[in-house]
């Protein structure tokens, strides 16, 4: 009787952990890919054309806001991000933040929610320090849809894997440069990552959380 107690005991304590070592992990993101996204935001809609190059360091989104102006906004892992227009306004702002870019496996220690269905598909979902929930397709492991704890809404319309914008496209343009008294607070514009928009207390979670 003792050595059966001793044993239900020893399960209990151990059930957590085989629970974790069988939860289902994220899938990294590739080193480098192509995505068109659809974005609501308390109705208020965007198309982004985002470009991932993790091996050299940058991050590219095209945000076409609904009837509204293109934005370009380009993230270096220095943390300096350009956002801009190249129409005639020859708009630009300038940003130096304290993180770079998401690195491919930004979603390590996120939990497991289990599976929900999301825009057709069936996904497996995690929640990331109180700031994105995240779901991934069950058999493809592509991501299908996230959302941040703002509302901002994100769906996957498509993804291509190894896609690479080439080197000159990146180039933010010259009046960037020449504009002395340029706008440096990127809250100026509504960037689709998230980030910007968090409390002091959980951008410190996320950036440590980025930082592992």
């Amino acid at each position: 009787m003792a050595s059966s107690t001793i044993y239900a005991l020893l399960l209990l304590l151990l059930l957590p952990q085989l629970a974790a070592a069988a939860s289902p992990k994220p899938t990294p993101w590739p080193l480098q890919f192509h995505s068109i996204l659809f974005v609501n935001y308390s109705g208020s809609l965007s198309l982004i054309d985002l470009w991932y190059d993790w091996p050299n360091g940058r991050n590219f989104n095209i945000v076409k806001d609904q009837l509204g102006k293109r934005l370009y906004d380009v993230e270096w892992n220095n943390g300096t991000s350009f956002f801009y227009t190249l129409d005639s306004n020859q708009e630009c702002r300038s940003a130096q933040l304290e993180i770079g870019i998401l690195r491919p496996n930004w979603l390590d220690g996120a939990v497991y929610l289990g599976q929900g269905n999301i825009d057709g598909f069936v996904c497996n979902v995690w929640q990331k320090v109180d700031f994105i929930w995240y779901y991934e397709d069950i058999v493809t492991k592509r991501p299908v849809h996230w959302v941040f704890y703002t509302g901002r809404s994100i769906h996957v319309m498509t993804f291509e894997v190894g896609a690479v914008l080439e080197d000159a496209k990146w180039q933010a343009p010259v009046y960037c440069f020449e504009k002395k008294d340029a706008e440096t607070d990127p809250k100026k514009y509504k960037v689709d990552v998230g980030y910007l928009e968090l409390e002091p207390e959980r951008q410190g979670r996320l950036r440590g959380s980025m930082l592992l």
